[in-house]
């Protein structure tokens, strides 16, 4: 698949310089892989989160015992 694309020349100049040894190409199929990854991930964690509830939380804060922190676990 093949797109023409316009980039506004101060996003052009930031590109050549962040891209390295890259090809122009590469970095723009990188960035593309890498937001829809990131959107995924949110749809992902929102979805996880709609099941959630406050009250399952609790009961899982009320399981854990009440003890010292193991001394490599502290601040």
């Amino acid at each position: 698949m093949n797109f023409a694309l316009r980039i506004p020349d101060y996003y052009k100049q930031e590109l050549e310089e962040l891209k390295g040894n890259v090809s122009m190409n590469q970095f723009i199929v990188n960035a593309i892989s890498e937001k829809i990854a990131s959107l995924r991930t949110l749809g992902y964690l929102e979805e996880r989160a709609s099941r959630g509830s406050v009250e399952s939380l609790q009961a899982i804060l009320d399981a854990v015992p009440d003890a010292e922190p193991d001394q490599r676990d502290r601040l």
